[in-house]
């Protein structure tokens, strides 16, 4: 889908006017054709660049100054709601202190409308962030197609202009953390859940079971805000006033750069792998820093995957690290503290001593950074469910392997902090990961299943699954491309939009009203009806008058919308049949869902969200600009565009034909996009040249078990086979001999083979590989072993049908040696 028809899509009702004019710019664009209809077009000139420039420069004050004032007004309301808050909590104590039962109902009721007021709050912000990002992608689009149809750089120039109003770089994380307080506060009635906000910093070692979702950017901000209606913002100092860099945190991981062996161990998911780092929270003037242990554990064990940690002053990491600083020195001023117990004590300082043995034996060294900015969600001092959503995620090398000195001697690099996205660094020291990264965790001790709105979020549109993600995995992949040759699974997935349809309603909604994003929905009827909700009595007739007026506005807009919308399909088709047919639908399908998503409820037809490529060379581009030039590449570009299509038409051809039964879903209906078209389950990868990709493969005792348990199966069969053809053998006639021997021939093939796929799928399993060249379910055995046993059966039946029980076989070498057994018994008088 072209991105002006997507804009049109999402266009929200009330700021119908303030987006930007992108069909208008986009008209700017063209210039009139020299013939009149049709052929080469009029040059662009300087003129038609000043005029163009001034457009946009106005659209862009329009967007920068509605997105300030609209900012403002939350802000205002904001404040306004805190008073409204606070003076209703005063009464709710109050209440609680006089046990005056009969203000409950008006409190209540009081309670019941700030929620209400706080969730179209939310809403606003959602909808301004929504508003913000689909303007800066209209700009970015605009700014693009300028550029490629005129030939002249507009970009770094007006890249300029938008740092000079930059309406898209509003943080939003103050906002959220406000309005979590207020509607914890709200939806607690006054008495919101207390205990330790580090939620289990006191606690060393944290057993909880992770799952690993990425957040595409456009919807950052809608995750947030649906988690916030249900689990508060995690606020260590709730006295201090939120500042951006009290959610950064930065890690710096460890690992041998000869051997690798940590991140093989760790992407590997081999048994007591571990992962080593220092991590610290906040700016690089923080001194206390985390070293931290985090050891792999296979479910087999019966043990949990455990992440270990002690602290550190900032200036003896290099000391302690190095072997100078004994660990009895490292926790002298904490036994003096006298604030742990001797235990306590006496198990960090076991975990240091394992650590600090660790790096100095395995000569581990800093080789990988990530930087990121966190929310927290979870309910203070219960760390049941938490749930985090990092932000712009930043990876960096920490090494001195290629002769550079990032850290020199020191356990860090000093030329960067947490001041992101790093400009300053080369590109080949940063990689910055595009999307967010979600992470459910629940302690699995509790023995409790996960709320119903989490499972509606993790099955939602809004987020895709990726299990066992890692940072560190990652950033050492991307960051020693000529080191690393075994890569993890989701590496290729990096260039694939994650964006994917709405398959079910779930997302911000105001109170007492559906999801509206679009102008096409407008009910002529919303001011009356909510007058009357709200009074019980018709409108005044001057605010049915001024409705009326508003309402022939937004009529005579729609109206005007469906008819450029009209106008505008019919130039694309035009142009279409102009190329050849080339203008089709070129959205991008969007994901395959996973068998979470597959649970989730069916797709809704009517709201289906679709997205534009953000190729910037794409196929319908090429060819136009070609035939638009008049270039030599025109016909050959033509040519490759019919061969797509007929590629394209024979491969449906072949789709339609029933070859396999698809998979149903949680209601017991087939997998379908609201297309109709099936959805397929997996996606085929392939790894860069010189690169193998890694797929996790879990390897438990009982899975050696069933391998020997078959093998053992085949063996028992083979053997009852030998004693059947034995057996014949000895008491059988000459007809029961032809039949032993095809029950022996069966016998043995059965036998070989089970010891020929034994031993492969054994290799398979030692060496954890997932089905590439190999499988570990048997295709042709058993299929094979019923035609064999079939065919010596028939054998048997079919001599024996032909020539009875007592006759002998003629000409056979039995028959001879029967002969010459009957002639020497007569010789001897027998």
């Amino acid at each position: 889908m072209k991105f002006g028809q997507q804009l049109r899509q999402s266009l929200i009702k009330d700021y119908y006017w303030h987006y930007i004019d992108y069909d208008g710019l986009k008209e700017s664009l063209k210039k009139p054709y020299k013939n009149g209809t049709d052929g080469e077009r009029e040059a662009w000139t300087d003129d038609d660049e000043a005029a163009f420039i001034r457009q946009l420069e106005g659209e862009l004050d329009k967007v920068f100054t509605f997105q300030k004032l609209k900012s403002k007004e939350i802000i205002g309301r904001i404040k306004s709601s805190e008073q409204e808050v606070k003076q209703v909590v005063d009464r709710q104590e109050e209440l609680n202190r006089a046990s005056d039962a009969e203000t409950d109902e008006s409190l209540e009721e009081d309670f019941s409308l700030l929620e209400a007021d706080l969730s179209d709050i939310i809403a606003d912000v959602h909808d301004l962030a929504k508003y913000t990002q689909l303007n800066y992608t209209g700009f970015q689009k605009i700014i693009k197609k300028h550029d490629k149809q005129t030939s002249i750089a507009l970009r770094p120039t007006f890249a300029t202009r938008l740092k000079a109003k930059p309406f898209f770089q509003d943080n939003y994380d103050a906002f959220i953390v406000t309005l979590s307080r207020l509607y914890d506060l709200v939806r607690t009635r006054g008495q919101p859940v207390k205990g330790d906000s580090s939620a289990g910093g006191s606690q060393q070692n944290f057993v909880r079971q992770t799952t690993k979702y990425w957040v595409h950017a456009d919807n950052i901000t809608e995750v947030k805000l649906i988690i916030l209606k249900h689990l508060p913002v995690l606020v260590f100092n709730p006295n201090k006033e939120f500042e951006e860099k009290d959610s950064a945190i930065t890690s710096i991981y460890y690992d041998n750069v000869n051997t690798w062996e940590l991140y093989e161990g760790r992407l590997k998911k081999t048994e007591g792998a571990e992962a080593i780092r220092l991590r610290w929270y906040g700016g690089m003037e923080n001194e206390t820093i985390f070293v931290e242990r985090k050891t792999h554990r296979e479910d087999w064990t019966g043990e949990k995957s455990v992440k270990a940690r002690f602290t550190l002053k900032e200036k003896n990491v290099n000391s302690f690290m190095a072997g100078k600083l004994t660990v009895e020195d490292a926790f002298a001023k904490m036994r003096k503290d006298g604030k742990k117990s001797e235990k306590e004590i006496a198990d960090l300082e076991q975990l240091a001593r394992e650590i600090q043995y660790r790096v100095i034996t395995r000569k581990l060294v800093p080789v990988t950074r990530s930087f990121y900015h966190r929310t927290a969600f979870q309910l203070p001092g219960d760390a049941r469910v938490r749930i985090s959503l990092d932000t712009e995620l930043t990876m960096t090398r920490e090494d001195n392997l290629d002769g550079k000195q990032r850290a020199g001697k020191n356990w860090r690099r000093m030329d960067i902090g947490i001041d992101w996205p790093f400009s300053q660094l080369p590109a080949e020291d940063v990689a910055r990961f595009p999307y967010a990264v979600l992470e459910v965790k629940l302690q699995t001790q509790a023995g409790q299943e996960p709320p119903q709105w989490v499972r509606d979020l993790t099955a939602s549109h809004l987020v895709e699954a990726v299990p066992k993600f890692s940072k560190f995995i990652h950033g050492t992949a991307t960051l020693f491309p000529h080191k690393i040759n075994l890569l993890p699974f989701w590496y290729p997935q990096m260039d694939t939009d994650i964006r994917k349809p709405i398959t079910h309603r779930f997302g911000i909604e105001r109170p007492g009203t559906t999801a509206s994003i679009s102008t096409s929905d407008v009910d002529d009827d919303d001011s009356d009806d909510e007058y009357g909700r709200q009074t019980g009595q018709a409108p005044p007739k001057g605010i049915e008058q001024e409705d009326d007026e508003g309402h022939r506005r937004l009529r005579a807009a729609r109206e005007a919308l469906d008819e450029h919308v009209l106008e505008q399909q019919r130039d694309d088709h035009e142009e279409g049949e102009a190329n050849g047919g080339i203008n089709g639908d070129t959205r991008a399908p969007g994901n395959s869902l996973d068998v979470e998503e597959r649970i989730a409820a069916q797709p809704l037809v009517d709201e289906e969200y679709l997205y534009d490529t953000d190729d910037e060379e794409a196929p319908e581009d090429k060819l136009e600009e070609a035939r638009r030039s008049g270039s030599w590449h025109y016909y050959p570009l033509l040519l490759q565009h019919h061969v797509v299509l007929v590629g394209d038409f024979m491969s449906n051809l072949l789709h339609k034909v029933p070859t396999t039964t698809p998979m149903p879903q949680g209601g017991g209906m087939g997998t379908v996009n609201p297309q109709g078209q099936p959805i397929k389950a997996t996606k085929r990868f392939k790894a860069p040249p010189g690169k193998k990709i890694h797929v996790p493969v879990r390897v438990e005792p009982k899975v050696y078990f069933a391998t020997e348990r078959t093998f053992l199966s085949w063996l028992e069969f083979s053997i009852i086979l030998g004693s059947i053809a034995a057996t014949l053998i000895n008491f059988g006639d000459n007809i029961s001999l032809l039949s032993a021997i095809a029950f022996t021939i069966v016998a043995v093939a059965a036998l070989l083979y089970s010891v020929i796929i034994y031993t492969l799928r054994v290799q398979m399993i030692r060496k954890r590989r997932a089905q590439v060249g190999g499988r570990y379910y048997d295709k042709y055995g058993t299929s094979l072993l019923c035609v064999g046993l079939f065919a010596a059966t028939a054998v048997s039946f079919g001599m024996r049908f032909k020539y009875g029980s007592d006759e002998p076989l003629r000409g056979s070498g039995a028959q001879q040696l029967i002969v010459q057994g009957q002639t020497k018994n007569a010789s001897f008088g027998y």
